[in-house]
């Protein structure tokens, strides 16, 4: 469910394109609508993700890398990954991430990992998003996920 903010938003969104604007207000036009803030957003928008899976972590890790660091870092790194997902969103998450694979030591992990962190976002977590979205700056969603025709409606009707 979209607040009161996010609605307003997305219709002065919706008013502000003229492709999307001239969609009619029925649940035919606003699932086109819908439809269309539920692709990628153009120009790409980098952001953290939310819900990196430990499997895909795994892989980023260098073996050898993780074997070099202390036992309270095996310890905070294993403490991490224990939910079965990290929320690279988390600023507090992504400087544990620094600071286990601190060092010149920890430099190829904690590049893989941190690449691993981002995606591009589409279009409606974009207009939603803080931040630059750039790959060196990604933004941070306040909304995640798709757009439902009826989202789309209560913001043309709100």
């Amino acid at each position: 469910m979209l607040t009161t903010t996010q609605l307003t938003t997305l219709k002065n969104d919706i008013l502000g394109d003229p492709v999307l604007n001239a969609f009619p207000n029925t649940p035919d036009g606003n699932f086109e609508i819908a439809k269309a803030y539920n692709l990628p957003a153009s120009p790409a928008f980098r952001v953290w993700r939310t819900d990196v899976p430990t499997k895909e972590v795994k892989l980023g890790v260098v073996w050898t890398e993780y074997i070099g660091r202390s036992q309270g870092e095996r310890d905070a790194f294993e403490f991490m990954l224990s939910n079965g997902t990290i929320n690279a969103a988390d600023a507090n998450i992504r400087q544990g991430i620094q600071d286990i694979f601190s060092g010149p030591s920890g430099a190829s992990t904690r590049a893989n990992l941190v690449a691993i962190a981002k995606r591009d976002a589409r279009r409606a977590e974009k207009l939603f998003a803080t931040g630059t979205g750039t790959d060196a700056s990604p933004g941070t969603m306040t909304f995640e996920g798709s757009l439902s025709f009826q989202d789309v409606e209560a913001a043309r009707n709100s």
